[in-house]
């Protein structure tokens, strides 16, 4: 497998939300965010060997952290919604 493609792809998000949308055969990672939708599906494809119907992106907002007397931002990221075809899904456990 090319490193690239772990490049993009940094880690599956699992919350309560992305727990429902499974139920509709979506899944969420955090990714790179200068990555394109279509390096996204060719980066889940060939990571997970399943078909991916749609990618939905969006950026997190950057946030105020503080930690004692200093404050900072949290680091930028960016979030990706992975459709698969139906009958199919990924083990992220």
């Amino acid at each position: 497998m090319d490193t690239k493609y772990l490049e993009i792809i940094k880690a599956p998000l699992v919350t309560e939300k992305s727990n429902d949308r499974q139920s509709l055969n979506q899944y969420e990672f955090k990714v790179e965010p200068k990555a394109t939708k279509t390096e996204i599906k060719a980066a889940v494809e060939k990571i997970f060997k399943v078909h991916v119907v749609e990618v939905r992106t969006l950026n997190m907002k950057v946030k105020k952290k503080r930690v004692g007397r200093y404050t900072g931002l949290s680091n930028r990221c960016k979030k990706a919604i992975v459709t698969l075809k139906p009958g199919e899904t990924i083990e992220l456990n």
